[in-house]
């Protein structure tokens, strides 16, 4: 059975949607702007008042096997009081990053068409077994829940 664009298209939107409906299930406050010209799908308060940005970028579980957590071509810089909120449908696991944490951890383009962007593949694959597992170094991001966005500060130092 194929899948139809329609489908594919609405993927994304639809992710947004279920990660938002988690973080309200949490009690977080968000705010979801009409337009998304910032690569900012969401604002939530935190329980200091402060504002923070989330950006929710998903791979579905349609993806070529060995690609369920690949998230590349991504324009980004440094950007104060933002978090990357990262979903992978087919082996059901969210990552949470700062900016700063993404930057990182991402992959930058030194050539070719996507020169400057950056991508960070969070899973690898066991290609006798068939199966797709979270990288070891990308563990620690791994989220059940976003106590990250509301307790700590996505501006936090990076240890070099």
């Amino acid at each position: 059975m194929s899948i139809s664009h329609r489908h594919t298209a609405g993927f994304g939107k639809r992710i947004e949607y279920y990660i938002v409906g988690l973080m309200l299930k949490e009690g977080l406050d968000v705010y979801l702007p009409l337009v998304d010209d910032n690569a900012i799908d969401a604002v939530v308060k935190r329980p200091d008042g402060s504002f923070v940005e989330i950006q929710i970028k998903a791979r579905s579980k349609d993806v070529v096997f060995g690609d369920a957590a690949l998230f590349a071509a991504m324009t980004h810089e440094d950007r104060p009081g933002y978090w990357f909120v990262f979903y992978s449908e087919r082996i059901d696991t969210m990552w949470i990053l700062s900016s700063r944490e993404f930057i990182k951890e991402a992959v930058q383009n030194k050539s070719g068409k996507n020169v400057g962007k950056r991508s960070i593949w969070f899973n690898g694959k066991s290609t006798k077994a068939k199966t797709e597992h979270v990288k070891p170094q990308f563990e620690k991001y791994v989220a059940k829940n976003f106590d990250r966005i509301i307790k700590e500060s996505p501006d936090a130092r990076i240890k070099k």
